[in-house]
């Protein structure tokens, strides 16, 4: 699916999702990803069982852009986050969201165009 968007510059705007990857800010990316408001980078989980705490370390990491949501796209359908990494990640100041891919590629954009701290963790979609 494809977003018409007003890009904020250096701001990543997720312009598209499906066939296994995303566009963000102009750029195709495949598999995995997270997008942070000024970066994105590659997300190595492809289902649900391999979002741990650990695989959102950059997330967490001390020089990580300060984040108060985290949007988790759980692929096609909404999946229950796990009540231990829901709180985990409330121990760094950050609630966590999941939805489907697609609502939470349209979440973000909306979010980062009101200047919240948002991220997106996103899992691909065909």
């Amino acid at each position: 699916m494809e977003f018409v968007q007003v890009a904020a510059p250096g701001r990543q705007m997720i312009e598209s999702y499906g066939d296994g990857g995303f566009r963000v800010s102009g750029v195709r990316h495949r598999g995995s990803i997270l997008v942070l408001p000024e970066q994105t980078l590659t997300w190595p989980v492809a289902d649900m069982a391999a979002v741990t705490e650990e695989s959102l370390a950059p997330l967490l990491a001390e020089e990580a852009p300060p984040t108060e949501v985290l949007l988790l796209g759980c692929g096609p359908a909404l999946v229950p986050v796990a009540s231990a990494l829901r709180q985990a990640l409330r121990k760094h100041g950050i609630g966590i969201e999941p939805m489907d891919t697609g609502a939470a590629c349209r979440t973000y954009n909306v979010l980062l165009s009101e200047q919240r701290l948002v991220a997106a963790a996103l899992i691909a979609v065909d």
